[in-house]
């Protein structure tokens, strides 16, 4: 009897003993219980995540240490996820604004990090905005880039001309101001004025002096259909400046719009997948919609006649010569865009034109659907959703291991508010044609690798404690185009930099958010 007392004390020694050698933590935050993805390996885990300031302080099995933590969250049936990152969005008003500073659209998708100053408009000064955002509080993570069009603006204007030697110079010297200034690269939307009247030259010129900065460039392509020189053209000039300039080239966002483009995705990858094994760093951004979405006037109104601004466009449009030329071009590009029907007023402050396509508006106006495009901008600026994409693009495209969630987040399309749970929802979960795990890369660690965004986009120690976790069941999308403003649901948490900003399902109203820096 002696002898059993005097084993089980030294057993209850050695266990205290061996207690004793773990490891203690004090966090302020305990992730338990949950399905872990972290952002690069195919297979989830049931590791606890402790987080102690703004980093990830600890990952493993909770049974191997001690930890003591301010607050434990239980996330038993919830998925674990870096947070996502957006590489494509316009939220830059939105962030500008107190009001919507706390960027809910996003943040309620599981975004803890945005890129603004995409399709080649960035705010001037990035300082003076960088400033603001610090200063009022921002809801997520921002990545700033600098706006290709923003800088040939600020030298030549809204000219349709070929920018001049002493221009490029003074254009490099701004590019290089906002470099200094913190933007990750360059920006173009050379489908837009004015970005579409630069030629390549130029736009190689502005590169090189990006990637002395080690920067990216990030482009929306000079033609997405068959508009001017034709999307695999445009997708061929793109590379150009990669091999030209020498740095990464990251396509905002890749498709394959109207039906002149439609099935050229395989061509497309083909070409890409041949640059890269050249060196050449391409890739892609993507949002899981069948309809894009840009202005009225960019979307049917021939470039040329949109140079100088509004009143020249008038001013071509008014003249007898030139009216018939406009409204014949005008027409080609709505057909090109899948016809009138197919282009919804978005995002407009008119209830005589919201929620109405153009075939419908011109029966109202009882005016042919071009003439009616100039009726309406006449009025109001207005943006459009035009339904030109085939899911067959969309889908192989997604499964491209360059290609990553974008949402391209601009007013009026659900896209803004419904991007990431949307893809999760139909392309994951619904069609399988993609895995949960590729999903999750696609919006958080390979987003990180195009971006050059260290210690975000996976879940690791030292790394920065941006986290969401969300409910796999319930993790959808509301927005529609209908209704584009409706919250995105099933996320249950957001940890950025460490604190939560959605608790259960409902926003804390916190500020975590910080412009990264290279």
């Amino acid at each position: 009897m002696k002898k059993t007392t005097i084993l089980y004390a030294v057993f209850i020694l050695i266990f205290i003993g061996c207690k004793s050698l773990k490891k203690e933590i004090n966090a302020d935050i305990l992730i338990q219980n949950g399905t872990v993805y972290n952002g690069i390996d195919n297979a989830s885990s049931k590791k606890s995540i402790a987080i102690k300031g703004d980093k990830i302080f600890y990952i493993g099995d909770e049974k191997k240490v001690i930890i003591k933590a301010f607050k434990t969250i239980d996330a038993t049936g919830l998925l674990v996820s870096p947070g996502f990152i957006d590489p494509h969005t316009h939220a830059d008003a939105d962030l500008s604004n107190p009001e919507t500073s706390h960027n809910k659209p996003f943040l309620f998708q599981g975004v803890t990090t945005v890129v603004i100053g995409n399709d080649g408009s960035s705010y001037y000064p990035i300082l003076k905005y960088k400033n603001l955002y610090e200063q009022q509080g921002i809801g997520t993570n921002v990545v700033l880039l600098v706006g290709h069009g923003t800088i040939r603006n600020e030298v030549i204007g809204n000219s349709d001309r070929k920018a001049t030697t002493s221009e490029i110079t003074k254009m490099q010297a701004l590019v290089q101001q906002e470099m200094d200034s913190g933007a990750f690269g360059l920006s173009t939307g050379l489908f837009y004025a004015p970005g579409s009247y630069a030629d390549t030259a130029e736009v190689i010129a502005l590169a090189k002096t990006t990637a002395l900065n080690n920067g990216i460039y990030d482009t929306h392509l000079r033609d997405e259909s068959s508009y001017s020189v034709g999307l695999i053209p445009a997708i061929q000039e793109a590379i150009e400046v990669g091999r030209q300039a020498k740095l990464p080239i990251h396509i905002s966002h890749i498709k394959c719009l109207g039906v002149d483009a439609w099935h050229q995705s395989d061509s497309i990858i083909g070409i890409i997948s041949a640059a890269r094994k050249e060196g050449i760093n391409v890739t892609a951004n993507q949002y899981p919609y069948d309809a894009s979405a840009t202005s009225l006037k960019a979307a049917v109104v021939p470039r040329w006649v949109e140079s100088g601004g509004l009143d020249s466009m008038f001013i071509r449009y008014n003249n007898p010569r030139l009216k018939q030329r406009i409204l014949q071009e005008t027409k080609i590009n709505i057909a090109r865009r899948g016809g009138p029907e197919k282009l919804l007023m978005i995002n407009s402050d008119d209830n005589t034109i919201a929620g109405k396509n153009l075939l419908e508006i011109s029966k109202i106006l009882n005016s042919s659907p071009e003439e009616s495009v100039f009726a309406i901008l006449k009025k109001t600026q207005v943006k459009v959703a035009s339904f030109n994409m085939i899911d067959d693009d969309i889908s192989y495209f997604m499964k491209q291991d360059w290609v990553v969630t974008g949402s391209d987040g601009g007013s009026g399309h659900p896209r803004k508010y419904g991007t990431f749970p949307r893809k999760y929802n139909k392309y994951v979960k619904e069609e399988n044609k993609i895995q949960i795990n590729e999903f999750i890369k696609a919006s958080t660690s390979k987003t990180a690798d195009v971006l050059k965004i260290t210690k975000r986009g996976t879940l690791k120690e030292g790394y920065f404690a941006d986290i969401i976790i969300f409910n796999p069941e319930t993790f959808k999308d509301k927005a529609d185009y209908e209704d584009a403003f409706q919250l995105a649901e099933g996320l249950e948490y957001s940890i950025i930099n460490g604190v939560i900003a959605i608790e259960k399902g409902k926003a804390t109203n916190v500020l975590p958010g910080i412009i990264l820096k290279k």
